[in-house]
């Protein structure tokens, strides 16, 4: 019979490897390869994001499976490298993610704008053509209804 003599449940917990942010390159586009830099509008789900690239165009971008392997998330309103198709002007693929301190570096270098912003992404507020009434008119509202459905009682109860 063996005996196990490293414990229960802690021999099995290991040390979480994450990826140092820090110590991290900047990637630079390559023209060459044709490569942009964009910002994240809107997440359509399985992948799939709308990004406004800083050429003027919006594209359908499309997370590729080294981000996902890395579990890297992309949300609304990061900055991204993309690669763009030769064959498809509308889509594009994500190559990186940009965190705070490599947006700063790459405004001091001149590679992206400076009037980038972390809420470029938020809804817009959209009018439905709903109005609501408030509460003092909704109550005179209800008074008048009062007091013409007392009106046509009172003519029509001698009717009844």
């Amino acid at each position: 019979m063996v005996v196990n003599k490293k414990g229960g449940n802690k021999t099995k917990k290991q040390k979480k490897v994450t990826d140092h942010e820090d110590n991290r390159q900047i990637i630079l586009k390559d023209i060459e390869q044709m490569q942009e830099y964009a910002q994240i509008v809107k997440p359509f789900g399985n992948g799939r994001f709308e990004a406004n690239c800083f050429d003027g165009k919006t594209r359908l971008a499309h997370a590729r499976g080294n981000l996902k392997k890395k579990k890297m998330f992309v949300k609304t309103g990061n900055v991204v490298l993309i690669s763009l198709r030769e064959f498809e002007n509308a889509k594009c693929d994500i190559l990186a993610i940009y965190n705070q301190k490599e947006i700063k570096e790459l405004k001091k270098l001149g590679e992206i704008p400076g009037n980038i912003t972390e809420d470029a992404g938020a809804e817009e507020v959209v009018d439905d053509g709903i109005d609501f009434v408030e509460d003092e008119e909704e109550e005179n509202e209800d008074e008048k209804l009062k007091e013409q459905f007392k009106k046509d009682f009172e003519e029509n109860f001698d009717a009844i």
